[in-house]
């Protein structure tokens, strides 16, 4: 494989990491979200906020993570650094998203 196919091919493993998540989390990021919004409509916009940064984060962080030319390093590590670098860069978005809703989810008192 050239250095570019290999580059290629992280982004495109960053790609589908990133729409993974988007489908596992999706129905039940909709329901918190119409709960938190109060309709439907924002909800929407804000579910699909959020998966456009779940899709460009990593992405972004893989990019960074181009193949270094001048070493002979086996494809599967230089694959294997890039996507190291975009499950950082997703976990970093999940994490932050995790973050911002719980401020906004209203606490239930506790019943004794």
């Amino acid at each position: 494989m050239n250095p570019t196919e290999i580059f290629v091919a992280g982004v495109a493993g960053t790609g589908l990491a990133g729409l993974g998540v988007i489908f596992y989390i999706a129905a039940h990021l909709r329901k918190l979200l119409i709960e938190l919004c109060g309709t439907p409509e924002r909800a929407d916009f804000w579910r699909a906020f959020s998966n456009v940064m779940l899709l460009l984060v990593p992405v972004i962080f893989a990019l960074q993570a181009a193949p270094d030319l001048s070493q002979q390093v086996p494809a599967t590590l230089l694959v294997a650094n890039q996507l190291k670098w975009a499950l950082i860069g997703l976990v970093t978005s999940v994490l932050t998203m995790g973050i911002v809703l719980s401020v906004y989810i209203p606490g239930r008192p506790v019943k004794p």
